[in-house]
């Protein structure tokens, strides 16, 4: 495998990657053999719902009180610097 990766590996590592390899192959292996034909086919083992609050309207922070505090504020925004250059 480590030639057809076309890796330069020594003997040491050839011999310790064979091993690695070797164990690796005996798990799938071992899986493989598991008798799965009860088991309907799943992308995640728990039931996976999207969570999401509902979308209720709630009081927000007033617009000039938050401003006020800011470092610079322009026409009821924030300022910031430029980040992308100098033409818009």
């Amino acid at each position: 495998m480590a030639r057809l990766a076309r890796l330069a590996l020594d003997d040491d590592e050839v011999g310790r990657y064979a091993v690695q390899l070797s164990a690796i192959l005996e798990h799938v292996d071992a899986v493989r053999r598991l008798d799965t034909a009860d088991v309907p086919p799943t992308a995640h083992p728990f039931p996976v719902e999207n969570v999401l609050r509902s979308d209720i309207e709630r009081p927000s922070l007033d617009r000039d009180s938050v401003l006020s505090q800011a470092p610079v504020a322009e026409s009821g925004r924030f300022r910031v610097p430029r980040i992308m250059g100098e033409a818009p």
